[in-house]
């Protein structure tokens, strides 16, 4: 293969095709990016809204492919951003670079088996039971009927199966009656629909493809399982990086609910003996009776009584199992028996191994070197409240450290990779070692060791900026003035706070708000307070509701953490964005407080290396909001004056834009009064 031009040429031919213009920020980056694959060292890029780096990173990784003849990864943790790269990017990019390249790029997308419909389920009688909650609402069957059908419907018109090209969309409980994971899929070898199957088409595209987008999930699973679900590739580039351990941890959670296992007997009916299947519905009711009376919480031990029913729903699960002929054996010959099996043996599994996981999670009798944290949790849902047990990993550094760093280059972007002015938060719960050379607190904030220096581990970090002048285009206001948060709600003076804000602003507002019952109580008060409209967060589809508040510049937009990291409304409708107050995990959330305990007990500061982190990733995704495109103007107005009095105050600001900042009110409301009079016109900046 003759030589192919360097990634800057093939970066500047991409930005000319596309129409776009040259970025410093976008040029380092896709440097950076090349020079990484090139030496094997792993990359930790902030890019800031604007910079373009789905270019910076796509452009060197489909040279790599076309060059070497291998497959390059690409993990986002969104499905927006999945579409945006398949649908715009690499269309439109592998048609810019056809020539230099000299064939044209191929890509594809990938997700999890259960995001495919299944031919062989669609065309048996195996449906999933009905959820407990649904045995006796006629609604909801109903529906779920109307969905099934449609979804047979689209069966036999979608090309690909794929659930999100079905609009508008069903239900999850409906899209499971049409679907399987891939512990239930019988494989392609032995179920009839095997060659036809979305899923393996997909999988088959995938390896012949010289980029595939897949999910932060996904991922997760190909590393976790040490089955190969991915196609062979080198590089793996993450998106939206800041969102990987959340992610990774949600993959590495499970959950053991009575009504799991209730539905794990029901799969298992006419399959085994009455005698195995009463032990099963026994381990059920059992397992309710112990929950029932435990309260809501982090165990540090077993309570009394648990062991003994763990035991049993263990050993009635393995009986279970056992009973289970084989696959492919009394079910040869007959797809619709096999595929039964299948989901039986599926639950099964799922039910002895979390029971397990939940036996041996205490056998280390330190708490800061346990694997796991297990918790109970009760949800309400319709006024019935579900109890099950959690399990999630203590850290998954470790895990990431082994099966993703140490298998592939990886390149790790976002707008929002340095806490507190530095990448080593985010890069050691990735499993990397710190940048800086002292590990003791951030290499514990999951329970894990420092890594070893002997673990050759290179990693090189890079900020290539933001193409937005923060300091003129927006202003970082603290109500220094305000009493610090409470516990009770949204003081009056933080409701008449925001109240003189979206006035002089004209409406043009987004609220983050750190919990729901505060965007309620603030859009319930302030509807009555206000002649310019609020929407409120669950009033209506998020995406409709951001929709209306986009098309209408006097329009007001309450809500809670999706809205923290999900909003992208660029103009005039958008020019303040306020923050309830500094976004600290909450005090009872199992799986961070175990996690700063563990830190604490090996000597680190656990409230700033976990909680204090937490809030500043956060904070930072929250007043990114404001500025969407370099014409943007406005105003960040946080109410917490914590952020300028507290000791952590300082840590907090600077994971933040570098905004002018100010704590008189004044001077924000003159500038918001400003902005609304002028629309947001030319390049005036927003602060005198």
């Amino acid at each position: 293969m003759p030589e192919l031009p360097p990634v800057s040429d093939l970066l500047a031919t991409a930005v000319q095709a596309l129409g776009g213009k040259e970025r410093v920020g976008q040029v380092t980056m896709a440097t950076a990016v090349d020079h990484a694959i090139d030496t094997k060292e792993h990359l930790a890029v902030q890019a800031g809204t604007g910079t373009g780096k789905s270019l910076a990173y796509l452009v060197p990784s489909l040279r790599h492919a076309v060059r070497t003849g291998r497959t390059v990864v690409v993990s986002t943790a969104t499905i927006a951003l999945q579409r945006q790269l398949v649908d715009r990017d690499l269309p439109r990019l592998a048609e810019a670079l056809t020539k230099p390249l000299g064939r044209t790029p191929k890509y594809a997308i990938l997700k999890g088996r259960n995001n495919y419909l299944c031919l062989n389920k669609i065309n048996s009688a195996v449906p999933d039971e009905p959820a407990e909650a649904e045995l006796f609402d006629a609604f909801a069957i109903s529906r779920l009927g109307r969905e099934v059908q449609r979804l047979n419907e689209w069966a036999s018109d979608t090309e690909t199966g794929d659930r999100d090209e079905l609009a508008p969309g069903v239900s999850d409980r409906a899209w499971r009656q049409v679907s399987v994971s891939s512990r239930e899929c019988l494989g392609k070898s032995r179920c009839p629909f095997g060659q036809d199957c979305f899923a393996e088409r997909a999988r088959a595209e995938s390896a012949q493809s010289d980029v595939v987008v897949t999910n932060h999930a996904l991922l997760a699973i190909d590393a976790i399982s040490g089955i190969q679900v991915l196609p062979e590739h080198d590089v793996v580039v993450i998106d939206e990086a800041h969102e990987l351990v959340d992610r990774v941890t949600g993959v590495a959670t499970a959950e053991l609910a009575p009504s799991a296992i209730s539905a794990a007997a029901r799969r298992c009916a006419k399959l085994i003996d009455e005698q195995e299947l009463d032990r099963l519905e026994g381990a059920a009711e059992s397992w309710h009776d112990v929950l029932d009376d435990l309260p809501a919480a982090r165990w540090d031990k077993l309570p009394d009584g648990v062991a003994p029913v763990l035991a049993l729903i263990r050993d009635a699960a393995w009986n279970a199992r056992t009973a289970l002929a084989p696959h492919g054996t009394t079910a040869q010959g007959d797809p619709e028996n096999a595929a039964a099996r299948n989901l039986a043996v599926a639950a099964i599994d799922e039910v002895h191994d979390s029971a397990v996981r939940a036996l041996t999670a205490f056998d280390e009798p330190d708490p800061a070197s346990r694997r796991d944290v297990i918790w109970l949790a009760a949800d309400e849902m319709r006024g019935v409240v579900r109890r099950s047990l959690r399990m999630a990993p203590l850290s998954v550094g470790g895990l990431l450290r082994g099966r993703l760093f140490g298998t592939a280059t990886v390149v790790l972007t976002s707008a929002t990779l340095q806490i507190g002015g530095s990448f080593d938060g985010l890069a050691i719960t990735w499993g990397l070692p710190a940048q800086s050379g002292n590990h003791t607190d951030a290499a514990t904030a999951n329970g894990a060791e420092a890594p070893s220096d002997a673990d050759i581990v290179r990693w090189n970090s890079l900020d290539v900026g933001s193409p937005f002048d923060h300091a003129k285009s927006g202003i970082l206001y603290v109500a220094k003035h305000l009493p610090a948060p409470g516990r009770d709600g949204l003081a009056p003076a933080y409701l008449d706070e925001i109240e003189r804000l979206i006035k002089a602003a004209g409406g043009r507002t987004l609220g983050l708000f750190s919990s729901m019952r505060a965007a309620r109580a603030a859009s319930d008060a302030l509807r009555g307070r206000l002649d310019t409209p609020v929407l409120c967060q669950g009033d209506d589809a998020t995406g409709a509701l951001v929709r209306k508040f986009a098309d209408d510049p006097e329009t007001s937009l309450f809500g809670t953490l999706s809205l923290w990291q999900g909003v992208d409304v660029p103009g005039p409708s958008l020019s303040l964005v306020i923050l309830d107050r500094i976004p600290f995990p909450r005090p009872d959330d199992p799986l961070l407080a175990a996690r700063q305990r563990a830190v604490e007990l090996r000597g680190g500061n656990g409230f700033m290396t976990v909680a204090a982190n937490h809030a500043a990733l956060l904070l930072a995704q929250g007043t990114g909001r404001l500025l969407r495109s370099v014409d943007d103007r406005g105003v960040v107005a946080i109410l917490d004056s914590r952020l300028a009095t507290a000791r952590y105050g300082g840590y907090l600001r600077a994971s933040l834009p570098p905004y002018w900042e100010t704590a008189d009110p004044e001077v924000v409301v003159k500038a918001l009064q400003r902005l609304a009079a002028a629309a947001v016109c030319g390049n005036t900046p927003v602060h005198t």
